[in-house]
């Protein structure tokens, strides 16, 4: 076993690797940005030039063959998430994989199998298990101050009616695209990783866009149906005019959560504000959930304040030096990744076929 820190391969310099990965490897001393993989710098956009004495590849494959990269972060496509995992994997590196895990989940298990035989750590980016609102939910929950759960809403919905500027990969049906496996992956993750598995799921995976040519599934809802009556349901959404837009609705028999707007930390991380700097994830006071309890007979509503200090992205990062050291298990357990991939192709196979499917 090496010795901290760890020197991390990123491939791939989008936003994923600029926003998500970059800046949080950096704030966590167990590991050293060794690598970066861009296959065409330009001005103005050059790894190179943006972190000096990082070597800068142009291949997956030169990055690989480095025998000092100890863990590769895959950041590119969905579509190319298996055959780079899988060739770091078998070449003796730690790797994590940025959501959606794989295309299928065929292929993500077949990953989980070369991760045992090779003995190389494997996980997933499911950064929102450490979004504020949800630990803030999820304690509500565990807690019982909601007691038993029959609704669970989860929502990502915002008002984008046209399609975005200059086209991209996230605009056009690829593998591994659309709403369900971009958004849609971060929902059915925090429901799962609350309640398991469903029995069973219905879907809805299609557009909302007058302006859809290509057939770009750019919207979903999926509804996950539990053993006990509970149903949560997961809502990603385009054509959603709202001066707040809603992001979890829940309600049990003692209590209801209604939380508005996003985590900060992703407008932070875009804005350049990196974890460790003042008032990095931090919520404003106007941005907390309400709780609705029953007090004297009557239903009574108080903000409910999120969770202090709040977890941070960097927690993905400090789990995964641990894991690396023996001190613990990787921070998304590669199975429950490959499940979640599992229902998305469950989701929109009911989508397809009109109908709701066991799982």
């Amino acid at each position: 076993m090496s010795s901290p820190p760890f020197n991390i391969g990123v491939i791939g310099y989008g936003m994923s690797a600029k926003v998500f990965h970059i800046p949080l490897i950096l704030s966590v001393l167990t590991f050293k940005l060794h690598a970066i993989v861009q296959r065409t710098p330009k001005e103005g956009d050059d790894c190179g030039k943006d972190h000096p004495g990082v070597a800068s590849y142009r291949t997956s494959d030169e990055l690989i063959a480095d025998d000092a990269v100890y863990v590769v972060v895959v950041t590119t496509t969905p579509d190319s998430h298996f055959e780079l995992a899988k060739k770091a994997l078998e070449s003796g590196k730690h790797v994590v994989v940025e959501k959606p895990f794989t295309p299928t989940s065929q292929e993500a298990f077949e990953l989980i199998e070369i991760s045992k035989k090779t003995g190389r750590l494997l996980t997933v980016y499911q950064n929102r298990r450490w979004d504020a609102d949800f630990v803030t939910l999820s304690h509500l929950i565990k807690s019982h101050t909601l007691g038993r759960i029959a609704e669970f809403e989860t929502h990502f919905d915002r008002y984008r009616p046209e399609p975005a500027a200059g086209g991209g990969w996230k605009t056009r049906p690829t593998p591994g695209g659309g709403a369900i496996y971009d958004l849609g992956t971060h929902l059915i993750d925090q429901v799962v990783t609350i309640f398991g598995l469903p029995k069973k799921i219905t879907g809805f995976s299609g557009t909302q866009r007058e302006n859809n040519t290509n057939g770009y599934e750019d919207s979903c809802t999926v509804l996950l149906h539990y053993a006990d009556g509970m149903l949560a349901t997961v809502k990603c959404a385009v054509v959603s005019l709202e001066e707040e837009q809603l992001r979890f609705w829940v309600r049990g028999v003692k209590g209801s959560y209604k939380k508005f707007h996003l985590d900060v930390q992703e407008d932070q991380l875009k804005a350049g504000c990196k974890p460790g700097d003042e008032g990095y994830g931090i919520e404003p006071e106007d941005h907390h959930g309400t709780l609705t309890t029953m007090v004297d007979g009557k239903p009574t509503k108080k903000v409910q304040s999120t969770v202090q200090p709040p977890p941070t992205y960097t927690t993905f990062y400090m789990l995964l030096g641990d894991a690396i050291q023996g001190k613990g298990n990787v921070p998304v357990n590669p199975e429950d990744a490959a499940n979640v991939i599992r229902l998305i192709e469950l989701g929109r196979k009911s989508s397809q076929e009109g109908r709701t499917l066991d799982v």
